[in-house]
């Protein structure tokens, strides 16, 4: 018995290692029909359930069985092909890409069509082709990428602020940022992130994790954004995240660790400059000590003293796979990004599950479940624009005496030296004595049935929550000598929470109605909701110095606590919409849609707004003089015509609000019975062509978009009752432009490929019909109290530039000459970029591969505050002044005092590199490390342009009376630039 067992168990182990030695491991590559690698390509063997995908180069390699004849392999977007594999160890795989291009499925809102059903504005950005580096957010991702599309970081702090602009600005007040909508969950465009320290609250975006991004699409004309509706009016941004693919579980692995420094330094005078300046000013000596009178006789660099070589690292994990019937894909990140300034950074955790599965034996019951969870920190130094005379901590670097130590002599403490002023404050005891945390926490959960109830009609519901909560901590020290801190100290605790839930119903058709004729078709009902509320506990007056103030409140005096909460009017949204597609003989196309809106924002004789749109399109290559036409590939006409409207301004605002005090109630806000949505028209024709074999495609597009009832905030007219009412001004809004997207493959071989792509817009703006003028873009520092740089009034382009007109230096004064003396104020060129410029390309050859990303604005004017009101020539003795101040013909007087003019309007026209990549496709390491590829990648790199301020890609809010203002530089966070290698693998 045990000889039979014995001899058993010898064939078993046999037979195993014979099986094992008849394995043999087949590689290859995925491209498109232009060359470009697919990467996440599924590769299956066919009959077994053995599968891996290709890496980020399109390549893979997998262990088959002998016996095994054929590979399958699967692209989103394309249709699936096989592979024969008998006697041969090594495949390349062309995908169909002109059918793709065609067959494609785009991503619209409530459903997706064939890319060639389109006939709206639609600009598609694949993880690909997205910008390449470390970025927090993923609006960061799509700079420079589609035509039309304005994105601006605001600051250089981790985690700042983004200006998003599609097709131009359209309102005066409310919202001008488009909706954003994340795997079918509408975002609210607002984040639990306290404010505080006079910011604006950062990027609602920076709770994604960019790695998790499968793809962005931006709905820019009505035809496409009129299915959203009431939030349609500034674009919509859809973001598709990742799924699992059918196979084996695979694990991808990426990491990168790079280093930031700062990527321009403004030019103020060193030490021995300073002395030189003192001496060429005669400002004379100082009796006590001998020196020039604001010589302290050392020479420092505070600038370099508060900013440092900052280190990033990022590392992210997903492991993915499943069966036809049960898909899931499961991530983690983790984001330590420092700042370039000292006790500044961002960290960031995240978690993504995503899920996909199918029940029944029809199949026809499917269940997608998502659940993201993040976690971000925020280390935030003083930088705020809105500050007293004691500036901020950029100010206050820049400004720094360089001949004074910033440490006390024989101590490594940082000095509060009186002998420089009580106004003047020293950079390193501000980053010693300010601490500013903000902590965010996100979950956005959705679950989402449905049901196929005949072969072409689809019931799907999806159920979401999105809940936010955030605190923050503030806190000054009693020693520092900021503005109202001196010897009383301050701290803050602020708390917020935002919940945010979502019930869509809908019912989708797509029927092949006759060989001919096909109609995809949906309606639905959508209720939403959205509520925020927060507390605020703060105090001054401390008395110990070592305490952090923000955990101990009590030790504080009586007198100097408060506490306040509020809590906005839950804003509901109840919606009906549908839209219908046709396709006559994939030649003639008409998109018609229509969405009825009704909230609780507006007042009750307009709860109601609705929104219509239709398009149409001729694709002219189905036609038969242009059917195998050598040259012309595909060819398509679309025209659009559509409504939208906005109503992204505070809730209640329709309602009469009052506010309460100890012992007094009071009305803040006068209620609109007739408040009504503000809509904006747009019309677009376009043209999408594809020529030499798909080798040079693009897209020209012209749109005039007309907005209307534009909402406002105004004072109530005296001698009516002091307070606020929102109203519809008479007047519009327009913007009007031309787009143009180019793409073109110059080398296509089997181991080269060379494609390059480019676009541009060309955008003009203009108010009109409008009663008065309304101004904005509040200018600060010394000599700017109380001023503001911009004006909307009929006649000239939103937030126009409306300032005195310098006309150079008084020779024999050395003061500013203005024209009409300084009495008048002259229109002086737009914020708003008349040009926006985006250029790519990527090149592979072989194990190598390379890619560059440059984005530019052109034909508009930025004010540089920070020359105008920081670095002045007044601040000769006590402070540091700009380098560019001298030199000139004329010796500008100390006592020329600083004043808003086109001495500071600057142009703003910038074309920068972004990012730039070279990259090296290792390939398998053993037989569990696939597809490793490293990277070396570089962003920001370099800025061409005159602009003379830190970069002229910059936002800060100057924003007056809740008038939005674009194009203010003041002292802001400045621009990195990152160095970063990277390395990608799968198991």
């Amino acid at each position: 018995m045990r000889q039979k067992l014995l001899l058993s168990i010898t064939l078993m182990c046999f037979c195993f290692l014979q099986s094992f030695a008849q394995q043999r491991t087949i590689t290859g590559s995925v491209l498109t029909k232009e060359g470009t690698p697919l990467s996440d390509a599924s590769v299956t063997v066919v009959g077994d359930k053995t599968g891996v995908r290709t890496g980020s180069d399109g390549t893979f390699s997998i262990n088959v069985p002998a016996t095994a004849k054929q590979l399958q392999i699967s692209y989103v977007g394309s249709e699936s092909q096989k592979v024969t594999i008998i006697s041969i160890n090594k495949v390349t795989v062309v995908m169909e890409t002109a059918a793709q291009a065609l067959e494609n499925v785009v991503v619209i809102g409530y459903g997706s069509v064939r890319k060639k059903d389109l006939t709206g504005a639609v600009a598609s950005v694949q993880a690909k082709d997205f910008n390449k580096g470390t970025y927090t957010a993923p609006d960061q991702l799509i700079q420079g990428k589609a035509a039309g599309v304005l994105v601006i970081n605001n600051t250089g702090q981790p985690g700042g602020a983004t200006t998003v602009r599609i097709r131009g600005t359209s309102s005066i007040r409310s919202g001008n940022q488009p909706l954003f909508v994340v795997d079918d969950v509408p975002l609210s465009g607002g984040s639990a992130r306290p404010g505080g320290n006079g910011d604006n609250g950062g990027n609602p975006l920076t709770f994604m994790n960019p790695n998790d991004i499968a793809g962005i699409e931006i709905l820019k004309d009505a035809s496409a954004t009129a299915i959203y509706g009431s939030r349609g009016a500034n674009g919509v941004v859809l973001i598709t995240t990742k799924r699992g693919k059918t196979g084996v579980p695979v694990v991808d692995v990426s990491g990168s660790v790079g280093i930031s420094n700062v990527l321009k330094k403004l030019e103020v005078l060193s030490a021995n400059e300073y002395r030189k300046t003192l001496a060429d000013y005669n400002v004379g000596t100082d009796s006590t000590t001998g020196r020039l009178k604001g010589d302290f006789g050392n020479s420092v660099d505070a600038f370099d003293a508060i900013t440092r070589t900052a280190l990033t690292q990022s590392y992210n994990a997903a492991v993915g796979g499943g069966t036809e019937n049960g898909r899931y894909r499961i991530s983690a990140g983790y984001l330590d990004q420092q700042g370039i300034i000292e006790n500044s950074g961002l960290k960031k955790v995240t978690a993504n599950l995503t899920s996909n599965f199918k029940f029944l034996e029809s199949k026809k019951l499917s269940l997608n479940f998502n659940v993201l969870v993040t976690q971000t920190n925020e280390e935030i130094v003083f930088g705020t624009a809105g500050v007293g005379f004691t500036g901020n901590l950029i100010a206050q670097a820049l400004q720094w005496n360089p001949t004074h130590l910033l440490k006390k002599p024989g101590t490594d403490s940082a000095w509060i030296d009186p002998a420089v002023g009580s106004t003047t404050v020293n950079p390193l005891a501000e980053l010693n004595y300010f601490n500013d945390r903000a902590t965010v926490n996100t979950v956005i959960a959705s679950v989402s049935p449905a049901y196929k109830i005949t072969n072409d009609l689809e019931y799907k519901l999806v159920y979401s929550v999105n809940r936010q909560v955030g605190n923050r901590k503030i806190q000054t020290n009693r020693l520092l000598n900021d503005q109202g801190s001196l010897d009383r100290g301050f701290a803050a605790v602020r708390n917020e929470e935002q919940t945010n839930t979502q019930i869509t119903n809908t019912l989708n058709f797509n029927k092949q109605i006759t060989s001919d004729f096909n109609l995809n078709a949906v309606i639905g009902h959508e209720w939403l909701t959205y509520d925020k509320r927060g507390t605020f506990e703060g105090a001054q007056d401390f008395t110990n110095v070592g305490l952090n103030y923000y955990d101990y409140l009590q030790f504080s005096t009586q007198n100097s606590r408060g506490v306040g909460s509020f809590a906005d009017p839950t804003t509901e949204l109840q919606s009906f919409f549908g839209r219908a597609i046709i396709n006559y003989k994939d030649k003639y196309l008409i998109t018609g849609t229509i969405r009825a809106d009704g909230s609780t924002r507006f007042g009750k004789n307009n709860k109601y707004g609705y929104f219509p749109s239709v398009g149409v399109a001729w694709n002219v290559t189905q036609e038969d003089f242009l059917v195998n036409n050598s040259l012309i590939n595909n060819l398509k006409v679309r025209l659009s015509w559509g409504k939208t409207g906005n109503q992204e301004f505070p809730s209640g605002a329709s309602l009469d609000r009052f506010g309460f005090g100890q012992q007094s109630i009071s009305q803040s806000n006068y209620g609109n019975a007739d408040l009504k949505w503000e809509t904006s028209t747009t019309t677009n024709a376009g043209i999408d062509f594809s020529i030499l074999n798909n080798r040079l495609s693009g897209a020209i597009d012209y749109f005039y978009k007309k907005t209307t009832d534009v909402l406002f905030e105004q004072n109530i007219v005296q001698p009516a009752p002091g307070g606020k009412i929102w109203i519809n001004l008479p007047g519009n809004v327009v913007n009007k432009g031309v787009e143009l997207m180019l793409t073109a493959g110059l080398i296509r071989k089997s181991d080269m490929n060379w494609n390059i792509g480019g676009n541009a817009s060309f955008l003009q703006n203009s108010v009109n019909g409008l009663v008065g003028f309304y101004e904005t873009g509040e200018l600060r520092g010394q000599g700017f109290s109380d001023v503001r740089g911009q004006r909307v009034i009929s006649g000239q382009p939103l937030n126009v530039w409306y300032l005195r007109r310098f006309e150079g230096l008084d020779k024999a004064t050395g003061q500013s000459i203005y024209s009409d003396g300084g009495n008048t104020l002259y229109y002086s060129g737009s914020p708003n970029p008349k040009m926006l410029l985006g250029l790519s390309s990527d090149f592979s050859y072989k194990k190598f591969s390379a890619a560059v990303n440059m984005n530019g604005t052109f034909g508009h004017y930025v004010f540089n505050n920070t020359a105008a009101s920081v670095l002045g020539i007044g601040n000769l003795g006590t402070r540091n002044i700009a380098k560019s101040i001298l030199g000139g013909s004329v010796q500008e007087a100390i006592s020329n005092a600083p004043a808003p003019s086109t001495r500071n309007l600057e142009k703003g026209n910038y074309i920068k590199m972004a990012n730039a990549s070279i990259g090296y496709r290792i390939g398998n390491l053993g037989k569990d490390i696939k597809n490793v590829y490293i990277s070396v990648t570089g962003q920001n790199l370099f800025v061409i342009t005159k602009y003379t301020g830190f970069d002229p890609e910059v936002n800060t809010d100057a924003g007056f009376g809740g008038i939005p203002s674009l194009g203010v530089e003041y002292v802001p966070y400045p621009s990195a630039r990152t160095f970063q290698i990277g390395v990608n693998f799968s198991l």
